[in-house]
């Protein structure tokens, strides 16, 4: 037991070091805003490609939609924060209770699901996509009138800073809800596909979420987005507390899961569907919950990230961008969290640190040409990627001792004693 125990206290340990460390360095001054930023960005660029980690290389299904789901988690939280601090709770009251009531529904239509066989597949996505509609509505028409004021008046009363960090998490919450939602609505017929084409699907899936922001006030009702422009006025929220909490939350779930009856169940479709589909595992299911959990990973990242920044632009989520977390995933490691997150700390500091600064003048504008060559160069040296499957004790399952058996002697003198 002690054994066991040893891998968890280390990991706490030097994660409480390496968050002292860098919340002193940020109060002292002697972390500035760049470099500030560069430390946020990958802990959020991190947490985007453990998504990712999770969708292709734990469960095999070849993803290029991460940077869709995580604009749906940035523009969702800026939205209800922007509105917010300017006295319009409804943002928030749409997003949580529609969130809420999604859940609900969906809940409900499963159970209704399971008593019909044969079900087909577009026929269960418009069931799911009428009751969404349907909680969204009821959201709009009865919960912004109801409990707008309400949140407005108990949030009100409590101390500004109090208040604003409980909006905050709300905030978070629902950027991160509405990816989920949006990834399990997408995924019930997409992932039906073979993994080349679910891969095609997702890079169109961002594509088209890049067009609506482009778009939103003109085709999308929220002017405050102000479409092709950016969205500013943001509020800037994000304090290292905030980073470290959700990257440390990312990383427990996504072990936690891992090292459960579920967590197998993805990886033992990601070796063979069709054996695992003969074991008894629901592969469609499985599919489906590996999507949308590393969604929600990405909608989290993406709030996260807004309110870092303070400002949002639709360039920033084209589908270049969206390669990414998919080169993170690929250099680190498939399969390989340890991997994911040093590389994806590793490649903010390599593009925005190292090729930007200490580099010639003008040399930045070959970053681009820079690291598809180191790429290269590293699939060629080592295509399984810098750590292969490798993870720290604490990320690595830990099976229980077997039991050991006595010895016949023993039993013997047991036995004569008695």
């Amino acid at each position: 037991m002690r054994q066991r125990m040893k891998p968890s206290v280390t990991f706490f340990a030097v994660g409480l070091v390496i968050f002292v460390v860098i919340q002193v360095l940020l109060s002292v001054g002697l972390l500035n805003n760049y470099w500030r930023g560069i430390i946020f960005w990958g802990a959020a660029i991190s947490m985007v490609a453990l998504g990712l980690n999770l969708i292709y290389g734990f469960n095999g299904q070849f993803s290029l939609g991460q940077y869709g789901f995580y604009a749906i988690g940035a523009y969702t939280s800026a939205d209800i924060t922007y509105r917010w601090v300017r006295g319009d709770p409804s943002a928030l009251v749409v997003v949580l209770v529609g969130a809420l009531l999604t859940l609900a529904f969906y809940a409900l239509l499963a159970v209704f699901l399971r008593r019909f066989y044969g079900v087909t597949v577009m026929a269960r996505f418009t069931l799911y996509v009428l009751v969404t509609v349907l909680a969204f509505a009821i959201a709009v028409t009865v919960g912004v009138p109801l409990l707008g004021p309400l949140f407005s008046t108990v949030l009100g009363a409590l101390p500004a800073v109090v208040s604003q960090q409980i909006v905050f998490l709300f905030a978070l919450l629902g950027g991160a809800s509405l990816a989920g939602i949006a990834s399990f609505l997408f995924g019930i017929p997409v992932l039906e596909l073979g993994s080349d084409y679910f891969g095609i699907a997702t890079l169109g899936f961002t594509i088209i979420i890049k067009v609506l922001l482009d778009n939103t006030d003109t085709l999308l009702p929220f002017p405050e987005m102000k479409g092709a422009r950016g969205m500013i006025g943001i509020p800037q929220w994000t304090t290292w507390p905030w980073v470290f909490g959700s990257l440390l939350l990312v990383i427990l779930v996504m072990r936690n899961v891992l090292h459960s009856s579920v967590g197998r169940a993805i990886v033992s479709v990601r070796e063979d569907e069709r054996a695992a589909e003969l074991v008894g595992i629901d592969v469609a299911t499985t599919k489906v919950l590996a999507f949308v959990l590393g969604s929600v990973f990405a909608g989290l990242a993406g709030g996260i990230r807004a309110h870092d920044l303070a400002f949002l632009h639709p360039q920033s989520f084209n589908f270049i961008q969206s390669f990414n977390p998919l080169i993170i995933v690929v250099f680190g490691g498939l399969s390989s969290m340890t991997g994911t997150v040093v590389t994806g700390f590793f490649w903010i500091f390599l593009l925005e640190g190292v090729l930007r600064l200490y580099l010639p003048q003008g040399f930045e504008t070959w970053r681009m040409v820079v690291y598809p060559l180191v790429l290269l160069i590293m699939m060629l040296l080592r295509p399984e990627g810098l750590f292969g499957r490798y993870e720290i004790p604490f990320l690595r399952r830990v099976l229980p001792p077997l039991p050991v058996k006595a010895e016949p002697a023993a039993e013997s003198a047991q036995e004569v004693s008695a």
